[in-house]
């Protein structure tokens, strides 16, 4: 199909994205929004969900979540577009539950970046108190969306140098573990990351998995650069996929060596909860020193800033796509040498409005987190009907498979259902009215334009 590798641009008014960006780049982009040691910070609570055995939660979350990258493969190839699942359900499903698709998307897009920039203010401002958290994020903010207007292959240049400072930094820590573990031993069994250290719980493990999976959003931005990627879709999706692997085998490994640093049982994390937020970076102090605590928490800082920039980015694509085919102001899909300003500059602005607003309250970062999940989470159940619709119901591409086209789809829209449920209901309700706010908007447009121009 190679006239799949043609962008559709609706009324073929839009801008035009320039191809830039290698494997390598898109690699980049991916592990930064993830972020390769996105396990710290909730580490304790896993570990105390599921009963010691946190090394399996990311090993079974990887395998969940490589069913939504099997079916973003799948429709990229489709689609090879900047719309991403904005663009995919359109193509399977149909213009409305596409828009459907691409306001959900926005939530997740334009509100994880805020949660990054947050959390970096916060971990600056404990290196340097003297400065206020929001001085940091609005700091982070402006350097981030001045890099990503400089252009993609530049953004992405830098946001190499930053990931490969994380991986460093997170080899340190695994050399240093292991270190200290053939040294003086572990402080639980060798085989408790997977097994339990106190019984196995299948429930207690599943009920982690919907947490953990979490960890992961963001791999899918790739598919978000789908116009600006060399050698068209094939490389976007073979990206995806790998992302996705390489993540989940950082996630194992690095949480199996903390769980046998851990000098506290899973149980007394679990009956101290006020513990599991620090759980990971105690457990460093105590066995190799605050040394590494403080070169993590400096990685950390930096990482969660281009963690931002790579999910800004995102969002600038998915503005300019929707709004290239009229679903948003028009002004979003103008380019410059390339790049879209004016979609960047507007995701930027209300980044940084959110984060602001949440970096002046003492909880502003359990407001944010726990609204920005539902999106994305539901964005991803419409790329599984998406494959379905295109393949199957649709019967595009000739006979289906029904191992890609019907099994992994099902399966994965199952999991991400299962974590939808077991969310908070802060953030199951904030999903709702975001919802019913883009079906008034989807209903007022289809009143403007008409049916017949909808389909």
């Amino acid at each position: 199909m190679a006239a799949a590798e043609v962008p559709d641009k609706g009324d073929g008014t839009g801008g035009e994205l320039r191809r830039t960006l290698g494997f390598l780049d898109l690699l980049v982009y991916g592990l930064l929004f993830i972020a390769p040691m996105a396990p710290v910070g909730i580490f304790g609570t896993l570990d105390a969900k599921s009963h010691g055995a946190v090394a399996l939660v990311y090993v079974v979350a990887t395998i969940a979540m490589a069913f939504t990258a099997v079916s973003y493969a799948q429709m990229v190839r489709v689609a090879p577009q900047a719309g991403s699942v904005f663009t995919y359900a359109r193509k399977g499903l149909g213009d409305g539950p596409g828009f459907i698709a691409g306001w959900m998307a926005m939530l997740d897009y334009l509100l994880i970046p805020a949660v990054a920039y947050l959390f970096s203010g916060i971990a600056m401002e404990a290196l340097v108190p003297d400065v206020d958290r929001w001085v940091w994020t609005a700091i982070a903010v402006v350097v981030t969306t001045l890099l990503n207007l400089w252009g993609v292959r530049a953004a992405a240049r830098v946001g190499f140098a930053v990931l490969a400072m994380e991986i460093v930094v997170l080899l340190v820590f695994v050399v240093s573990a292991v270190v200290v573990l053939v040294r003086d031993g572990a402080e639980r069994g060798w085989a408790s990351p997977f097994s339990g250290d106190a019984g196995f719980s299948l429930m207690a493990v599943l009920s982690a998995v919907s947490v953990a999976v979490l960890s992961y959003l963001g791999f899918d931005a790739i598919a978000s650069f789908a116009e600006e990627a060399t050698g068209g879709s094939r490389k976007v999706a073979r990206a995806v996929l790998f992302c996705l692997a390489l993540a989940g085998v950082l996630f194992v490994a690095q949480t199996y060596l903390v769980a046998l640093l851990e000098p506290m049982s899973s149980s007394q994390l679990a009956a101290e909860p006020g513990k599991q937020g620090s759980a990971f970076y105690d457990a460093v102090d105590a066995s190799i020193g605050g040394w590494l605590h403080d070169l993590v928490a400096v990685s950390k800082a930096i990482g969660a800033a281009f963690a931002a920039l790579a999910g800004q980015a995102a969002a600038g694509r998915l503005l300019f796509a929707m709004a290239r085919d009229r679903r948003l102001p028009h002004a979003l899909s103008r380019t410059d040498s390339g790049v879209p300003r004016i979609a960047l500059l507007m995701a930027a602005a209300v980044t940084m409005v959110a984060a602001l607003w949440a970096a002046r309250r003492d909880d502003g970062m359990d407001h944010l987190v726990s609204v920005v999940d539902i999106g994305a989470l539901t964005a991803f159940i419409l790329l599984h009907a998406s494959v379905i619709g295109w393949f199957v119901v649709r019967r595009m591409d000739g006979p289906p498979d029904w191992l890609r086209h019907v099994l992994v789809p099902l399966l994965g829209a199952g999991v991400l259902v299962a974590v939808i449920v077991t969310a908070a209901g802060s953030a199951q309700v904030v999903g709702v009215v975001w919802l019913g706010v883009g079906l008034i908007v989807l209903a007022v447009q289809w009143g403007r334009v008409g049916p017949s121009e909808q389909l």
